[in-house]
């Protein structure tokens, strides 16, 4: 599927270049607006298409209006590749923005790399900015950044000794690993260590596992889509008594929706500050943006804001401010500037680009949340 957009833009940049655009700068995406992931990329797309619709209804950038061509790759990193390739070669972009997944995302970077295009992801995977690619920047928060937010609030309850239930898709794998590499930091032991396919309807056998391992205080869900849904609902099924623990992966009102509330109760997980915006205090330097956002968003489409939507929000004002400050379209330009971004602010956190650092986010961008009463909570 394939969309040839003009759409809208950043609270930020609006008051930039409102002359009458007289040309245009053409940006690719390939998101997975349907499939598996749709619950990633359809906020995603729709989020590129609104600001895009913004941006150029107050003139574009530098008196040039945004061209979007956006396709729907399903979550099939072939067809990632494919619509890669297209966007560069036959719809002629200067920049990419997409990736819903781990796997398309590769896929797409791969393409960029090869042509020299900048290519902002929206996945959370750590190999997808380590080691540094010249072209390939991020803003999600990687899986890694998730498991030390996760093990500093465990180690606050002086939890020392957990399960993990993990996802076997290229998500839960990465995050699984990369939880692993780093929780012995922590003076935390992983005593038991199950998996579950992202098409497996019950997981009671691997929680059962997990519940009679001596010594566990606490189970750790790597994983995204329906299966931490299911781990929920399971666990509390099995009336298993211990805290549960999921990823940034889930970080949206469907998670809470697809467990149920009761269910979900007491869950804990590191989030983005889109889901508690009616919380941040007044000087938070992220509550313009993430009012400004979640306020267009929910009168365009009718439905909640997500952290999902919130990446494709923050990787085109990247893209937006940095071909803004080189005063160029040109993918060289735009790569240096996109480096160089410092001290913006968007909704998953505060970027900061550096030669050695294409994502540009700390650990204080992590919110850490409970659900209480089916609602988020911040963790104090």
């Amino acid at each position: 599927m394939q969309k040839t957009l003009t759409t809208t833009a950043l609270a930020t940049l609006l008051a930039l270049g409102a002359t009458a655009a007289s040309a245009e700068i053409r940006i690719g995406a390939s998101v997975s607006a349907t499939g598996p992931a749709a619950f990633l990329g359809d906020p995603e797309a729709k989020t590129l298409e609104m600001l895009v619709e913004q941006i150029n209804e107050n003139g574009g950038i530098n008196g040039e209006e945004i061209a979007l061509t956006l396709y729907d790759d399903g979550g099939d990193p072939n067809k990632a590749r494919t619509f890669a390739t297209r966007l560069i070669e036959d719809d002629e972009v200067v920049a990419i923005i997409g990736g819903s997944t781990t796997g398309t995302s590769m896929s797409i970077l791969s393409v960029a790399e090869d042509n020299e295009i900048p290519f902002i992801s929206l996945a959370g995977a750590i190999e997808i900015i380590d080691p540094v690619k010249p072209f390939t920047f991020k803003t999600p928060h990687t899986d890694r950044m998730a498991c030390q937010k996760i093990f500093e609030d465990m180690q606050k309850r002086q939890i020392t000794t957990i399960g993990m239930i993990s996802g076997t898709d290229g998500f839960g794998a990465s995050m699984q690993a990369q939880c692993k590499d780093v929780v012995g930091e922590y003076g935390i032991t992983v005593a038991a260590d199950e998996t579950y396919n992202p098409t497996d309807a019950d997981m009671t056998t691997q929680l059962t596992k997990i519940r009679n391992t001596e010594g566990v205080q606490a189970v750790l869900n790597p994983g995204f889509g329906q299966g931490p849904s299911i781990v929920t609902r399971n666990y509390r099924q099995l009336a298993i008594d211990l805290p549960l623990y999921q990823s940034h992966g889930v970080a949206s009102d469907g998670f809470i929706e697809l467990a149920g509330a009761e269910a979900a109760e007491g869950v804990r997980l590191p989030g983005t500050a889109l889901l508690i915006a009616d919380q941040l205090p007044e000087g938070d330097p992220q509550k313009p943006v993430v009012d400004a956002y979640k306020t267009a968003f929910e009168e365009k489409t009718g439905t909640s804001v997500g952290t999902f939507g919130g990446y494709a929000h923050d990787a085109f004002l990247i893209l937006t401010d940095a071909i803004t400050r080189a005063g160029s379209a040109e993918p060289q330009a735009i790569r240096d500037a996109i480096e160089s971004t410092s001290g913006l602010a968007g909704t998953t956190g505060i970027y900061t680009m550096s030669a050695d650092n294409h994502l540009g986010l700390d650990l204080s961008a992590f919110r850490m949340l409970e659900i209480k009463g089916g609602e988020w909570t911040v963790v104090e």
